[in-house]
């Protein structure tokens, strides 16, 4: 298969990109600034593009990684489904629901290949509970995943992430999604977003750096909470996963540990991946095999306009952002 990157200066790049060339032959990427579509493109020894179109015509792939600002998804997404090219898109896929919808659409009428990375459908984490446990076993989770400060983005050249008419948001639409879809994915359909507290207070940016989302379905409760608070890298969290599982209590407390609590008190510690990043790599290879075999994405458009539905009702909820009174006022 042929491969092409657009939006290729996103910070996740680096997630995708060693699964990406050992499936397949990576031939273009694309990037509307000039010199980073360059840079990238010289290290993979391929040709750069600074339009969507040019590179399809050029490149001619066979699927295509889309990346990039939040801003410009909608309209990368509307020419790769004009031209019938798969797709997998990093979320959110648009600046809101209306754009999200509006690309879905599009897809399945036309019945083109758009994937979304909800690497946690994939996850060590689902895949031990659900061994364990069937989806409605599970009454209460409370899941805590704070990332690395928002200076990271200001580091990794993507600057746009802090301006919310270009990102379309903070930490609730960056990661807070894969939350959202989790909790679409354990509890049902009908997911409703009860409450939501949304602030600025560390960093006094335009976006939220902390975000407290709850979602319930029926008595079921699901607590989002997710946050750009942990001085750290990139990949590396601050996490805590709890979650009542019929008589059981299952506790995450790194990225690879899981402890099971049994209805007597005894402990049961297992090995498994809990937080994103080691499943980009499962997600690239099942996208790329369900592409050849002619199957549909594990997530799509269409779930991830679900979730920007869901997602648009935390942001109404938590209300504006705090004003962070200016160094005068505060002393």
């Amino acid at each position: 298969m042929r491969i092409a990157v657009t939006g290729a200066a996103h910070w996740h790049l680096d997630l995708f990109l060693p699964t990406l060339r050992e499936e397949a032959d990576v031939v273009a990427v694309h990037d509307v600034d000039p010199v980073a579509a360059q840079r990238i493109a010289t290290g993979l020894g391929v040709r750069a593009h600074t339009e969507v179109a040019a590179l399809l015509d050029s490149a001619q792939p066979d699927f295509v990684l889309a990346l990039g600002p939040h801003d410009e998804m909608a309209a990368t997404a509307r020419t790769l489904i004009e031209r019938g090219v798969p797709f997998a898109m990093e979320k959110p896929c648009g600046l809101d629901p209306r754009e999200v919808h509006d690309i879905a659409d599009r897809a399945r009428d036309a019945g083109v290949f758009a994937a979304v990375p909800f690497v946690w459908r994939q996850s060590e984490l689902l895949t031990l509970m659900r061994e364990r446990f069937a989806d409605t076993d599970l009454s209460y989770l409370s899941l805590r995943w704070i990332a690395g400060p928002p200076t990271r983005y200001l580091d990794s050249g993507c600057g746009w992430m802090l301006d919310p008419a270009r990102s379309g948001g903070g930490c609730t639409v960056n990661l807070g999604v894969h939350f959202i879809d989790l909790a679409r994915v354990l509890l049902g359909d009908d997911v409703w977003v009860c409450s939501a507290t949304m602030s600025n207070a560390a960093y006094g940016l335009p976006v939220e750096d902390y975000s407290l989302v709850t979602l319930r379905s029926g008595g079921r409760v699901f607590v989002a909470e997710v946050g750009y608070l942990m001085p750290a890298q990139h990949s590396d969290f601050d996490l805590h996963f709890s979650i009542k599982a019929r008589d059981h209590y299952v506790i995450a407390t790194s990225p690879t540990d899981v402890e099971i609590v049994a209805p007597d008190g005894s402990r049961e510690h297992v090995t498994a991946h809990t937080t994103n990043v080691p499943h980009y790599p499962v997600f690239v290879r099942d996208a790329l095999r369900r592409v050849r075999e002619g199957e549909p994405p594990l997530a799509s458009l269409t779930d991830m306009a679900a979730v920007m539905d869901l997602t648009r009702d935390a942001y109404a909820l938590a209300g504006p952002l705090p004003v962070r009174p200016s160094r005068e006022e505060e002393t």
